[in-house]
């Protein structure tokens, strides 16, 4: 079965995020919806550090996601999104990214996107990449800086692919890099395996969480907070001890765990995914 064959629970989901608007395949809705899924499902690597396999799979990225009021990381929040939005009639093409945050390095494709086409118009739709991602959907179109409230992006071309920027410090930075190719759920497979459990891997070294909202947007890495406020500046806090960690998890990211929760399990101890479901 694939998963466009497995139930979507859509209320669930838009009452996760909030929405109680329109259900039409609109720009308008598409520009919500984005919102609320970055507004209200966090970014972050937590299961890794705890040992667990990441699912791919429908039902589990709505257990998760969904009813347990967690977040992810890009394949988790854009195959949920994906499938939310090709439920409510969009034209979806999933695609893959090479992230650089500013690194010249060319690294593997592993992040998630999506395109999205309205009324003819393609967009970039990406609510995976975190704090410093994209609040609304950007139109594919070259060297169009658009302002998502006090953060300006823009996409550039670079060969025959594209380059989505952040403006920091005045200066144009790249995120990633990405080609209009269509991806397999088995690219996100491979990718997502080595993501979440190659020694090398960012997420398998230590703790991500990030959350953007409108006013602010907040980056937890190993035991500091990042509070970045766009023109009023950033606030940087260093956080005491797993018990300030897990406060702040449970305020900042409404992200809940029991007390003692650590989250510093290495990639060797994880258990293989035995016939992982995708």
């Amino acid at each position: 079965m694939t998963d466009s064959a497995l139930p979507l629970d859509l209320d669930a989901y838009l009452t996760r995020i909030g929405y109680t608007g329109d259900r039409q395949p609109t720009l308008d809705v598409l520009n919500a919806l984005h919102l609320a899924h970055a507004t209200h499902i966090p970014f972050e690597n937590l299961d890794i550090l705890l040992g667990r396999p990441i699912r791919l799979d429908l039902a589990s990225l709505q257990a998760k996601l969904v009813a347990g009021r967690r977040g992810g990381y890009c394949f988790e929040h854009n195959l949920l999104f994906r499938a939310v939005l090709e439920a409510l009639g969009f034209a979806v093409r999933p695609l893959a990214a090479r992230v650089r945050l500013g690194h010249p390095t060319v690294r593997a494709r592993t992040h998630m996107l999506l395109m999205v086409t309205v009324e003819d118009s393609p967009l970039i739709a990406d609510v995976g990449f975190g704090g410093g991602g994209l609040l609304h959907p950007i139109p594919l179109i070259e060297a169009q800086p658009v302002r998502h409230y006090a953060w300006d992006f823009r996409l550039v071309r670079e060969g025959s692919g594209w380059v989505l920027q952040s403006l920091s410090n005045g200066q144009w930075m790249d995120l990633y890099t990405f080609t209009l190719e269509r991806q397999y759920r088995i690219d996100y497979v491979v990718a997502n395996y080595y993501v979440s459990t190659h020694p090398d891997a960012q997420f398998t070294q230590g703790l991500f969480v990030q959350q953007a909202t409108p006013e602010a947007r907040y980056f937890l890495h190993a035991h500091t907070l990042t509070i970045d406020r766009g023109p009023e500046g950033e606030t940087v806090l260093t956080l005491a001890d797993n018990a300030e960690r897990l406060a702040v998890l449970a305020e900042t990211f409404d992200l809940h765990f029991p007390p003692g929760t650590t989250f510093d399990r290495r990639p060797d101890a994880i258990t293989p995914h035995e016939k992982d479901r995708v």
